[in-house]
Order: structure tokens, then C-alpha cells, then sequence
């Protein structure tokens, strides 16, 4: 056949891709036949590849979820694809087809381990169960309780409060603690109004700390009669020291701070009690019992409990800071705390430890400052009931409930903690403490013990101690606390400074800011 020549050419180069094509597939042939005879199998790169995704898979199948693909930053381990994904995978999972497999002994081993770890974490969670189960029910016992006790008080006790306010079953109640719906109530009754305040009263002396304070911020120098014997100086330092206080309450809380929702309330009564006993005026520690009157009573009545309370024998004779008055209270604290402690009693008296150093604060603010708040309304509770014994009944509880550790310690160590008591003070066990406190000597009450006590003051220590408090209402900026006296005297004694003393001496030095 004779061809053109265009399909000549055509058949030539069909045949020479067909050559190609026949050399290319011997080549790969002879590269197979290699593989095959040094490995038994298929070749490497196929192989590999086929492992790879049968291992992934598998993996995949285990874990419940596809792998990501690896990236080449990651470390050899994780290009083999295998991350455990708990505890379990770790200890029971085979290791990846690149690593030597587990000896029998180590599998065993680990396998023993999980197991063990695994009843370990049965029983905690099972302890764990127990105790929030009791807890639960002892927070349902406490409730019940609680609801049972307002019942009972605002049904039997509070419409016949004259006739069962002292009954066993009363003060059986009263020693558990009052309901907090109904403790302002009880409170309000409990201290009285001997002083006759009413809400009318508030107002009044309200407006006039008002006037006062709008007077002080612009300027004014007008002085009314009361207030001719006062300086605008102390009257401004009074109620910078209000201000003061005011943001040093309760901080925690948080509620009484500028801004806060109880703190125009806490700077009324304040306010309206300098402007109502301008005699007394204000003193440090006084915002906290106004503070605690404010959580459980209307302004008003907080107010007239606030006013009565501070009107008490033994707060009048410390914020007025009667020192003559505070020095019996001192003595006959020292009279019962000998009959129940004697050996904390003569350890604090090796040290020189005197009761005013860890006594004012705890009086000053009724234990609002120093013991958690609703520890300290319960220990108000009791003393609304049983009067300013409770104060110092309450006071040698919580040195028998650290007898162990204060015997132990020096002179700075004592004064130190008294001042800072641990915050998470258990309740229950205070009371059990303060139970075991018996407020009797030689057949004496702590009354009979503080009126003879008074009596055996000397005239001339009286007119003394008289002459003393005149000197300091006349000279306020030069009033020098007598009773640091007695701790600087005891202090050297010891051979201790009492600047390394926390200020124990709340009121003291701020009595010479009177009212403004």
C-alpha cells in the first residue's frame, strides 16, 4: 500500500510512544520485583501508605472520633496519630504498631494500677456523696428548726412577751439563737426604750445633723449654745471620723461603703445620735453596733435601740470612757476569770497581760468586730437577755476556748491573736465553752462582785478619776487615756514595746471629737 506522506508520519510517531511507553513499564516492573524479593511484600511506598490509614481507622474506631490529619511541626509521636485521650486510654490501650509492644508483666501491671485507681476514685466520690448528703440534711434540720422557732415566737412568745420573756422555755430558745425575721423585733423589746425616743425624735435631731453638716461644707460659723464649748475644729474632725468609720465597717460586706445601700441609713444615726447626746458625742467603734441594729430594724428603731443600748451602765461607762468605772469592770472580770481559768489567769499575769488590752474592742463593738458577723449576732442575742454580764461571760469563753494555745505564748504573741481572733471561729463550740463559764465567786454574782468592787474604790481615786474627765472635756486635744498608762507600765515591766501592739484602744483617744 502506498501511504501518504502525512500518515506515514503519523504511524511513525504512534510507534515510537508505544517503544516509550513498553520501557517505562519495564523499568517499574523490575523496581517491584525488587521490592519483592527483599521484603516479601508489596512495595515500601504503597505499604506504608495502606498502614497508615488502616491504623488511623482503627484508632478512629477505638476513640469514638476522626483524627486530625498530622502537621509537620508535630513530634514523631503525634505523626503517629495516637494521643490518649484519658487515663484509661493511657494505662489500658496497646501501643502504636511502630513500638515494641507491652511485656505480659507490664500490661498486668498497669492493668492493676487502673484498677486500683479506679476503686480509689469510687470512694472518694462515695465520700464525697456522704458528706454532701449530710450536709443537705443538716441544712434541712437547721431550717426546719428555724421555721419551727419563728412559729413559736411570733405565735406564743412575742403576744405574750411580758409574762414568757423569761421563762425556761424562753431562754432555752434564746440560747440557740433568734430567728433572724424575728431578732429585731425581739432585740427592740429585749433592750427597751427607757429613754422614751420616738420616730418624731429621729427626725428631729436627723434634720438638725443635716443642717450641721451643710453648715460644715460651706463654711458657716454660726454655733449653736450646745455646741459653744466645741471647737469647728472638733466638730469637723468629728464627722470626718464618722466618714471614716462609716468606710471601715464591715468592708467585706461591702454594703455600708459610699454608694452602698446601708450607708446613708448608717450615716443618719450617726449623725442624729451626736446631734442627741452631744454630751457622749461620737467614738470610734460605735458604727458597728449601729451597723448590726441596721441589719435587723427599720432606721427609726434602729435608732432608739442604738440610743438605749449605748445608754446601758457598762457602754455609757466606756464610751464616755469613765476610767475609774472601766477599771472596776476590769477587776471584777479579773475576779471570775481567776475562778475559772487559774492557769491562763496567772500565765496572763507573769506576762503582764491586762485585761484592757484585748477587752476594749470586744466591749467597744459588742464582738461585732472581732467575731463573724453572724456569730456575733447570736452571742447579742444572749446579751440582750442576760445583760452586760454576758459581755464578760462571752469574754473568758473564748480565752477557756484557746486556754491550750495562749498558754504557750509571750507577752506580744497573746496581745496579737486576742486582738485578731481566727475568722473561722466555730460557733458551736464557743458556746459550748462559753456554757461551761460559771459567772459566780464565793457565792457572789457578777453584780454583787461589781458593786462591791465599787465601793471599795477610795474617795480620793474617784474624785481622781472625776478630776481626770473634766480635764479632758475642757482640754480635748490634750487627753491622754489613763488606762495605756497601765499597759505601758505593764509593757515595760515585761521589757516589750507596745508599738507592736495592734490598736486595741478603740475610742479612747477619739472621745475628744464631740458632736458638730
Amino acid at each position: 500500500l502506498a501511504l501518504s506522506p502525512r500518515n506515514a508520519l503519523t504511524l511513525l510517531f504512534s510507534s515510537y510512544r508505544n517503544l516509550l511507553a513498553r520501557k517505562q513499564s519495564a523499568r517499574l516492573d523490575k523496581h517491584s520485583d525488587l521490592g519483592w524479593k527483599l521484603f516479601g511484600k508489596a512495595p515500601l511506598r504503597e505499604n506504608a501508605q495502606k498502614d497508615s490509614k488502616r491504623i488511623q481507622k482503627e484508632y478512629e474506631d477505638k476513640a469514638g472520633r476522626p483524627s486530625k490529619p498530622p502537621s509537620p511541626k508535630q513530634n514523631v509521636r503525634k505523626n503517629l496519630d495516637f494521643e490518649p485521650l484519658s487515663t484509661t486510654a493511657l494505662i489500658l490501650e496497646d501501643r502504636p504498631a511502630n513500638l515494641p509492644a507491652k511485656p505480659a508483666e507490664e500490661a498486668q501491671k498497669h492493668r492493676q494500677q487502673y484498677e486500683e485507681m479506679v476503686v480509689q476514685a469510687k470512694k472518694r466520690e462515695l465520700k464525697e456523696a456522704q458528706r454532701r448528703k449530710k450536709q443537705l440534711e443538716e441544712r434541712c434540720r437547721v431550717e426546719e428548726s428555724i421555721g419551727n422557732a419563728v412559729l413559736t415566737w411570733n405565735n406564743e412568745i412575742l403576744p405574750n412577751w411580758e409574762t414568757m420573756w423569761c421563762s425556761r422555755k424562753v431562754r432555752d430558745l434564746w440560747w440557740q439563737g433568734i430567728p433572724p425575721s424575728v431578732r429585731g423585733k425581739v432585740w427592740s423589746l429585749a433592750i427597751g426604750n427607757e429613754l422614751n425616743i420616738t420616730h418624731e425624735l429621729f427626725d428631729i435631731c436627723l434634720a438638725r445633723a443635716k443642717e450641721r453638716w451643710r453648715s460644715l461644707s460651706t463654711g458657716g460659723s454660726e454655733v449653736e449654745n450646745e455646741d459653744a464649748g466645741f471647737s469647728a475644729a472638733d466638730r469637723e474632725a468629728s464627722l470626718e471620723l464618722i466618714k471614716l468609720d462609716i468606710s471601715r465597717t464591715f468592708p467585706n460586706l461591702c454594703i455600708f461603703q459610699q454608694g452602698g445601700p446601708y450607708h446613708d441609713m448608717l450615716h443618719s444615726i450617726l449623725g442624729a445620735y451626736t446631734c442627741y447626746r452631744p454630751d457622749v458625742g461620737y467614738v470610734q467603734g460605735m458604727s458597728f453596733i449601729a451597723a448590726v441594729l441596721i441589719l435587723n430594724l427599720d432606721t427609726a428603731d434602729a435608732f432608739i435601740a442604738f440610743s438605749n443600748l449605748l445608754n446601758k451602765p457598762c457602754q455609757m461607762a466606756f464610751f464616755r470612757v469613765d476610767h475609774g468605772l472601766m477599771l472596776t469592770y476590769f477587776a471584777a472580770f479579773e475576779v471570775f476569770f481567776e475562778e475559772n481559768l487559774p492557769k491562763l489567769f496567772a500565765h496572763f499575769k507573769k506576762n503582764n497581760l491586762t485585761p484592757d488590752i484585748y477587752l476594749i474592742d470586744w466591749i467597744f463593738t459588742l464582738y461585732s468586730k472581732s467575731l463573724p458577723l453572724d456569730l456575733a449576732c447570736r452571742i447579742w442575742d444572749v446579751f440582750c437577755r442576760d445583760g452586760e454580764e454576758f459581755l464578760f461571760r462571752t469574754a473568758l469563753g473564748i480565752l477557756k476556748l484557746f486556754e491550750d494555745i495562749l498558754t504557750k505564748m509571750d507577752f506580744i504573741h497573746m496581745a496579737q491573736f486576742l486582738t485578731r481572733l481566727p475568722e473561722d471561729l466555730p460557733a458551736e463550740e464557743l458556746f459550748a465553752s462559753i456554757a461551761t463559764i460559771q459567772m459566780q465567786s464565793r457565792n457572789k454574782k457578777w453584780a454583787q462582785v461589781l458593786t462591791a468592787l465599787q465601793k471599795d474604790i477610795h474617795p480620793s481615786d474617784t474624785e481622781a478619776a472625776a478630776g481626770t474627765r473634766t480635764r479632758h472635756q475642757a482640754e480635748p486635744h490634750a487627753a491622754a487615756p489613763l488606762l495605756f498608762q497601765t499597759d505601758t507600765r505593764a509593757a515595760e515591766k515585761s521589757g516589750h514595746s507596745l508599738s507592736l501592739i495592734p490598736n486595741t484602744g478603740v475610742g479612747l483617744k477619739q472621745n475628744k471629737h464631740k458632736n458638730f
